[in-house]
């Protein structure tokens, strides 16, 4: 299992249009085979910040999921609302002894 976690800095005048667009992305992302969990979220601190958090079974199930049209499509919305580049992680779960 993997998770990625994609970090944007919106511009204020742009947030109410990157949400709008990752609603409808979102919603069909959930679809996708080896999709678990794909979540926006928000700073409590910085409204300029949302935060994606994604599940997927493996990374393999990425390389579909860059090229579907529902991401191109919020890829277009997304780079007129950021401020800066993205920051993308691609994490899995540490393996440590909790007995």
């Amino acid at each position: 299992m993997i998770y990625v976690v994609a970090t944007l800095t919106v511009k204020p005048e742009a947030r109410a249009e990157l949400i709008a667009g990752a609603t409808a992305c979102i919603k069909e992302t959930r679809k996708e085979a080896g999709n678990i969990a794909y979540d926006l979220h928000e700073s409590v601190t910085d409204p300029t910040r949302m935060v994606f958090v994604e599940q997927w079974e493996n990374a393999e199930a990425l390389v579909p999921h860059r090229a579907t049209e529902h991401m191109k499509t919020f890829g277009r919305i997304a780079v007129k609302c950021m401020a800066a580049p993205p920051r993308i992680e691609i994490i899995t779960p540490a393996q440590v002894d909790v007995r």
